[in-house]
């Protein structure tokens, strides 16, 4: 029975996507993909220190039918590019922001090369999801994205109005989410920041994800 429930949502997760339901300007308070921001991080995994850099381009990328934002996010350790992932997010007339596709690339240390965890909404079955509603509010998960034994991360808001304090500094009215793959084991909770987007991670493994610096050209 569960196992027939689970192919059935599976299944039943078929969003309608029309272009004309969607806009080039991002005001999203919580995920403002504002062109020219670039976000730093520091990320503690395992012993390892990583700097995770997220930058808003000015470049766009047409994904059935809706012009989306290109969003790259480079990853460094010791020195030397570990990942780059280049994301493609766009806003719904109504608010929320949905997110279109990963073209990741992850570097080993002896220069291998890795695609796993690519995604384009409308091939292969893949479909957009949410990454933040326009006006969120603790409630039931939804799905960031689905492509299935690839992408299938999901969402649940659980406080709005929380404070937290980061390297970048303290922000007050924040969102904080429950976040974890179908695909693996743990869960991640993250606090977003009014005009900012994420500044905080916590991880169930002990991971941790902390903004130090905001830019904007």
């Amino acid at each position: 029975m569960i196992l027939w429930l689970l192919i059935f949502v599976i299944a039943a997760y078929n969003p309608q996507i029309d272009p004309a339901d969607f806009q080039t300007a991002e005001d999203n308070p919580y995920y403002p993909l504002v062109p020219g921001t670039k976000l730093t991080y520091i990320e503690k995994s395992g012993g390892v220190t990583s700097t995770n850099v997220v930058t808003v381009t000015r470049d766009t990328k047409v994904v059935l039918g809706v012009t989306c934002v290109v969003v790259r996010d480079t990853v460094t350790r010791n020195g030397r590019v570990a990942e780059e992932t280049v994301e493609w997010f766009a806003q719904h007339k109504d608010g929320s922001v949905w997110h279109f596709g990963t073209a990741s690339r992850e570097i080993s240390p002896g220069g291998r090369m890795s695609t796993e965890g690519s995604w384009e909404a409308g091939i292969k079955g893949a479909q957009p999801g949410i990454v933040m509603p326009g006006r969120p509010m603790p409630g039931p998960p939804f799905r960031q994205q689905y492509a299935r034994n690839i992408a299938e991360d999901m969402k649940q808001i659980i406080a709005t109005n929380e404070t937290v304090t980061v390297p970048a500094g303290s922000f007050t009215g924040s969102v904080k989410t429950k976040e974890w793959s179908m695909l693996e084991a743990g869960t991640e909770l993250k606090w977003y920041a009014k005009g900012v987007g994420v500044v905080k991670e916590i991880a169930t493994a002990g991971d941790t994800v902390v903004l130090i610096s905001i830019s904007r050209e």
